[in-house]
């Protein structure tokens, strides 16, 4: 059975929520899209996200709390989203639980890059050692 990657989109702006869902899509994701903290925290408790990206400013909650309280339900890498670009907000943010952080504007193939880096496709794996095994097995 294929492994279905999921990502949960915790952004507010319409527009920037559209366009990662967008560049996330043609990645090869499913995509769930939330524009507020609360139902950003509710939606992580599924089990089946496997990568969230996060945006710190959103209208209902600091980033940094949502941010939180998605790592204490969940251990799908958080990739964050923001306008914040001073250092001290890489260091927070990657004291709240981010794996991976990118600064707005940011660039579609960065997107990309580092969503396949922090959950890679498995339809795109290198075989392994007990893959390869298998399939000499099937070999006529």
């Amino acid at each position: 059975m294929e492994k279905r990657r999921i990502c949960l989109v915790i952004e507010d702006n319409d527009d920037i929520r559209g366009l990662i869902g967008m560049v996330l899509r043609r990645a090869g994701f499913e995509v769930r899209s939330v524009a507020t903290g609360a139902e950003g925290i509710a939606a992580a408790a599924d089990p089946a996200v496997s990568l969230v990206t996060l945006d710190l400013g959103l209208p209902d909650m600091d980033g940094h709390v949502v941010a939180r309280a998605v790592r204490a339900l969940s251990s799908a890498p958080l990739l964050f989203i923001t306008a914040r670009a001073e250092d001290d907000d890489l260091l927070a943010g990657m004291a709240s639980g981010a794996a991976a952080y990118l600064t707005k504007p940011f660039r579609a193939q960065d997107l990309r890059d580092a969503a396949a880096h922090l959950c890679p496709d498995p339809a795109h794996a290198p075989a392994t050692a007990g893959d390869q095994a298998e399939l000499s097995k099937r070999r006529p």
